[in-house]
């Protein structure tokens, strides 16, 4: 935390009003979140929104030899990012789950691997808007701890209450591979269960009791509609981007394309009160991103669309979660799931692509990127005609409204 310390001493101070989302920031003599170069305009916006990414990974080993693994230095990556908070996630289908209890042995290790993180830069989860209210008003980045995929629970509902207790306030209900127990049908496999599981409906109505946030990413377009008929609270869709919207590279708008959704999904999504995280995947510069995130909101409104990288504002750990060297597996044997080539369908190799998934992080997302990555969405999206306001909204106001009506009321 020592760098990150000195680094504020670094910053501009000032005084200022904002508004974040429709909620009135009042930021009296705080940092600016700006280094003295910042565009005065950007360091404004940022200093008076809630920044959030929805979806942004962060890895740890999920080995229990492993644990906790090296420093990542969190504290000092969000810092320069100017994002107020993160949604912290990890999944445990890296790597095949062929053993019972595996899964759940996983979570629980990333879990604990997560905690030595924040204690060791110093931070604490919020489990509330308040608490991210609270973080980014004494300048103190946080994190809403999330997991991707319902693997953990293997059938096992009581599991989100200890899950819950241990932190966890938004879980992804599907990855890449099925749960031992499935909850529904992802996007990019054979269609098998007809939509949402039985069990999918019991884990979403637990979530919403216990105060959970439910992100139906990775869901194809059956079973977010059977899981919008159980919801009574608005769901999040982490991290897409519309089908429209392929990108410079053929290659790769091809690859991505099952992972996109139409416009017609993303209106469904909104009418029932959701949000859709853009991700940055398939946008080669900033620019190109502000106006991924300019398309979706012309399809569903500024009150429906949020930032949700599926990037990792840490550096990559080689093989986190991942069998070691010295296990005897042989290349090829424990491949992730749902792939034929040992490479997760979702971090292709580079093409001129986001950097970050060749371990350079959020912050050094794009090769014109001078800035942290939060300042320069802010900037992109100024240039394609948001205001501050919107940009708010955008940023994290959006996230917070479905934050807020799934934690409102709980401890």
């Amino acid at each position: 935390m020592k760098n990150a310390q000195t680094a504020w001493s670094r910053r501009k101070f000032l005084t200022t009003t904002a508004i974040a989302g429709g909620t009135t920031l009042v930021l009296n003599s705080l940092g600016a979140w700006a280094f003295d170069d910042t565009d005065p305009r950007v360091a404004k916006i940022v200093a008076g929104t809630l920044g959030v990414d929805t979806h942004n990974h962060i890895d740890v080993p999920l080995t229990t030899r492993d644990v906790p693994g090296p420093d990542i230095n969190l504290a000092d990556a969000m810092e320069k990012s100017g994002l107020s908070a993160i949604c912290m996630t990890f999944a445990v289908d890296y790597q095949k789950l062929d053993t019972p209890g595996l899964a759940y042995e996983r979570f629980l290790n990333g879990l604990s691997s997560m905690d030595q993180q924040l204690k060791n830069s110093n931070m604490k989860r919020s489990f509330k808007v308040s608490d991210l209210r609270d973080a980014h008003q004494k300048h103190r980045p946080t994190v809403i701890q999330a997991v991707e995929g319902a693997h953990f629970l293997e059938g096992h509902l009581d599991r989100l209450q200890l899950a819950y207790d241990r932190g966890l306030r938004l879980i992804t209900l599907l990855h890449d591979s099925d749960a031992s127990v499935p909850l529904g049908d992802v996007f990019t496999n054979p269609v098998r269960w007809g939509g949402l599981t039985a069990f999918g409906a019991e884990v979403i109505r637990e979530c919403e009791r216990l105060g959970i946030v439910v992100d139906l990413s990775h869901a194809n377009e059956a079973t977010v509609t059977a899981a919008l008929k159980v919801a009574t609270r608005p769901v999040l869709i982490s991290h897409t981007g519309l089908n429209t919207q392929l990108g410079q590279n053929e290659r790769m708008g091809k690859m991505f394309l099952p992972r996109l959704i139409s416009k017609e999904y993303a209106r469904f999504v909104a009418g029932n009160g959701g949000v859709i995280g853009v991700w940055t995947h398939l946008a080669d510069s900033a620019l190109e991103y502000a106006r991924n995130i300019r398309a979706m909101v012309d399809v569903v409104g500024i009150d429906h669309v949020c930032i949700g990288t599926d990037t990792k504002l840490t550096h990559s750990n080689d093989r986190p979660g991942g069998p070691r060297p010295d296990q005897g597996i042989k290349p090829g044997e424990n491949k992730p799931q749902g792939t034929g080539d040992g490479k997760r369908p979702d971090r292709p190799p580079g093409d001129g692509q986001n950097q970050a998934f060749r371990g350079e992080g959020s912050n050094k997302n794009w090769p014109e990127q001078k800035s942290g990555f939060y300042y320069t969405v802010v900037e992109a999206m100024l240039k394609v005609g948001f205001n501050a306001d919107e940009i708010g909204k955008v940023g994290g106001g959006n996230f917070c409204r479905v934050f807020d009506a799934a934690t409102k009321g709980h401890p």
